[in-house]
């Protein structure tokens, strides 16, 4: 069902963007959608009117516009900001006066515009038209569904290129906006699934399994902002299980790999209490870049060049060791129910014989560390598949069902 009333909040400095900003609003309400407009600037003068100003986007901060102005540096007065647009935008949005946001910017308008946007739900129609789009897109996106778009020239003014990326910017949420529906109230149970192309045969089969049982299973590919996003959601949705299948991102940010999900990874769905279970996959590696790069970083290790930008190198034995306490300690503060299941014939699918980083020692060696830390009560499977055998995600499925389910 469109909305009668859809309207989109355009996220922009006026006084640099002004011009441009008027330019989109054209096409976006000949698409049949209002736009209200929030000045984000701080030093320049605006010269159109707008629904929110910035003097009212500091004050939403705790500041005045003249403290902002005062600062002296451009980065701290950027995130008072920041804040202040953040407040009153989240304001509108429990109003249901929004149905959509868009920005424009170079770097620090994308800074403004997506630091906005990572404070909105999933699903709730995202734009940013910027500069910066060719570059990594993480520190902006973060774990939020924005959509990115490069202007590949500056927006600096109207022009045959500016004016073709502002357009189709604009139309873009139009359209995102119109054509949201009123979603029916999804009854099944939700499984949030995590993996990465190593396990993927695991992941499909277990995805397969319970489907066909009347579940959804939604999977997380864990490169560190699918980690981060996974638990994020643990937060706003309504979990009936966790299947965390690729750990990785514990392995990557305790040895310094790339696919780093930050400190706490692996510890949301115990601490809420969902029920979860856990599995050791891919933690045979750590994740870094080209081989040269890796090489250098990880002097004298095993490693398998994936492709020209991704270079695995094997753990450890002690790196193995010192995982298996740190997952042991993270279990042992669960508060819900959790089963802790383990391939002792490997751990992804560089990890098996004739793979690239096979250690046949390495799940005992861990294995044997968990043990010594974890609490007894915690259900531990020791199973003698490799990861991607179909009989070992069937014991997962079976698992979850006694667990979760209820069945025998």
């Amino acid at each position: 069902m469109v909305r009668k009333a859809a309207t989109v909040l355009m996220l922009v400095t006026m006084d640099t963007k002004g011009n441009e900003a008027k330019y989109m609003e054209k096409y976006i309400k000949e698409a049949g959608v209002d736009v209200l407009f929030m000045d984000s600037g701080i030093l320049g003068e605006n010269r159109f009117p707008v629904a929110i100003s910035r003097e009212e986007v500091a004050q939403a901060a705790g500041k005045s516009l003249a403290f902002v102005q005062s600062v002296g540096h451009e980065g701290k007065a950027l995130e008072i900001m920041i804040q202040g647009a953040i407040k009153y935008t989240n304001e509108l949005l429990r109003a249901d006066r929004i149905q959509g946001v868009i920005s424009i910017g170079g770097s620090m308008g994308t800074t403004m515009g997506t630091g906005v946007m990572r404070s909105l739900p999933f699903g709730f129609p995202k734009v940013m038209v910027s500069t910066m789009a060719s570059r990594d897109t993480r520190p902006f996106v973060g774990t939020k569904d924005i959509l990115m778009l490069h202007s590949v020239c500056d927006l600096s003014g109207l022009n045959r290129m500016t004016k073709k990326v502002l357009r189709n910017g604009a139309l873009a949420i139009a359209g995102m906006v119109k054509g949201q529906a009123k979603f029916d109230v999804e009854t099944k149970p939700l499984i949030f699934l995590s993996t990465l192309g190593t396990t993927e045969a695991c992941a499909r089969k277990i995805q397969s399994d319970l489907e066909e049982k009347g579940n959804e299973v939604i999977i997380f590919h864990t490169v560190g902002s699918g980690g981060e996003a996974m638990e994020e959601m643990m937060r706003e949705e309504k979990i009936g299980a966790v299947i965390d299948l690729s750990l990785h991102e514990i392995t990557d940010n305790l040895f310094g790999g790339d696919y780093d999900a930050g400190p706490h990874r692996g510890s949301v769905a115990l601490q809420l209490g969902i029920p979860t279970i856990l599995v050791p996959g891919n933690i045979d590696f750590l994740v870094s870049g080209p081989l040269k790069f890796a090489e250098k970083h990880f002097p004298g290790r095993k490693y398998h060049m994936h492709n020209a930008a991704i270079t695995c190198i094997r753990t450890e034995q002690e790196e193995m060791r010192a995982l298996a306490r740190h997952i042991s300690a993270m279990c042992n503060k669960r508060s819900g129910p959790l089963d802790v299941v383990i391939p002792m014939q490997g751990f992804s699918a560089f990890d098996r014989p004739g793979g690239p980083l096979h250690d046949p020692e390495a799940p005992a060696i861990f294995t044997e560390e968990l043990k010594k830390g974890l609490n007894p009560e915690i259900p531990l499977y020791v199973l003698p598949y490799h990861i991607n055998d179909p009989e070992f995600a069937s014991e997962i499925v079976r698992i979850y069902e006694g667990r979760v389910v209820g069945k025998a």
